[in-house]
């Protein structure tokens, strides 16, 4: 398995880099979209972002219009939307692909981890309930789906997309990991 924080990634304003420059610091990546019934999660992660971010938090934002093309705007029109309806401080990367032919490297990598997905029984019932085929395995299932990141790089928890931010299961297993300093 390719070491997350290795895998190139671009920020919405262009610049390329790797999560690498977040290594040292506990991260939770998270796959995003503005036209989601979830969108107001960002709120949420704000809000998580500004209470943890001083004990070494970042929050990792990777747009996807993998879902019912519920992200279609260019990484401006993201960015500026989130700035301006949820007051977003938290890193923004470019639009990806987190599922299919086009995956992006960085979701290749996070779900070919075997890690249960805290919260993913209703989250997939839920989801079958409206007609969706899931398959079986690590694959993302929806927007908002959550991975966290230990200050190691290593993946620690995964959580299913409507696990709010500020649910106490994530929550705590963040708690855990910044505690680790």
């Amino acid at each position: 398995m390719a070491d997350i924080l290795s895998i190139p990634v671009t920020l919405a304003d262009g610049r390329q880099t790797s999560l690498s420059e977040y290594k040292g610091k506990v991260m939770l990546v998270v796959n995003v979209a503005s036209k989601c019934g979830m969108t107001k999660q960002y709120e949420g992660l704000e809000k998580l972002y500004e209470d943890k971010q001083g004990e070494g938090f970042v929050i990792a934002a990777f747009p996807a219009n993998n879902f019912k093309e519920q992200e279609p705007g260019t990484d401006a029109e993201i960015v500026e939307f989130c700035q301006l309806t949820y007051d977003v401080k938290f890193p923004i990367f470019s639009k990806i692909s987190v599922k299919g032919r086009d995956q992006h490297p960085l979701y290749k990598a996070l779900t070919s981890i075997d890690l249960p997905t805290t919260g993913d029984g209703p989250m997939k019932e839920r989801l079958r309930s409206l007609g969706l085929e899931l398959k079986d395995g690590g694959e993302i299932v929806w927007n908002f789906e959550k991975f966290l990141i230990g200050r190691d790089g290593r993946v620690v928890a995964r959580f299913a997309p409507d696990v709010e931010p500020q649910d106490n299961r994530l929550v705590s297993a963040l708690e855990r990991e910044l505690a680790k300093g």
